[in-house]
C-alpha cells in the first residue's frame, strides 16, 4: 500500500488532511511560498531584501507568508534589538531545507516549460 493511503486521514499539529498531497501543498502551496523559499534556499535574508527579490509580492502578503512559513517550521526569524529600528533575519530550518530537492525539480521544470513553450521579457505594465 502506498504511503500517502495507510490511513483515512493525517494529522499534523492540529490540522487533518485528507491525504499526504494535501498537507504538503498546505504547507507550500500557494502563489508566494515556494517563491519565497527558493529566495531563502542559499542564504538568510531580512525583511527588505525579501521584499527587493520579490517585488511583485505586497508587503501585507509577504508578512503573512512568512509567519505561516514559520508558524509550519519552514523558516526561523531571529529578532535582533529590543527598539526600532529592530533587525529581523529569516532564514530555512533544518525542515524547510529537506524541501530544497523537491524545490530544485519544481525551479528545473518550470526553466524547461520557459525555455520549450514561452519566453522571458521585460515586465509588461
Amino acid at each position: 500500500m502506498k504511503t500517502e493511503c495507510i490511513g483515512d486521514y493525517i494529522k499534523l499539529q492540529e490540522k487533518v488532511y485528507p491525504c499526504t498531497v494535501s498537507l504538503a501543498m498546505d504547507l507550500i502551496g500557494g502563489k508566494w511560498k515556494t517563491v519565497i523559499l527558493y529566495h531563502l534556499q542559499d542564504a538568510e535574508k531580512r525583511y527588505s531584501e525579501l521584499r527587493k527579490e520579490v517585488p511583485d509580492i505586497t508587503e501585507m502578503t509577504l508578512s503573512l507568508q512568512l509567519k505561516q512559513l514559520e508558524k509550519d517550521g519552514l523558516i526561523a526569524r531571529k529578532v535582533f534589538g529590543k527598539k526600532p529600528p529592530i533587525k529581523v533575519i529569516y532564514s530555512l530550518t533544518d525542515f524547510g531545507r529537506t524541501l530544497m530537492p523537491v524545490l530544485k525539480a519544481i525551479v528545473e521544470w518550470g526553466n524547461q516549460i520557459a525555455s520549450e513553450k514561452g519566453e522571458f521579457v521585460n515586465k509588461i505594465v
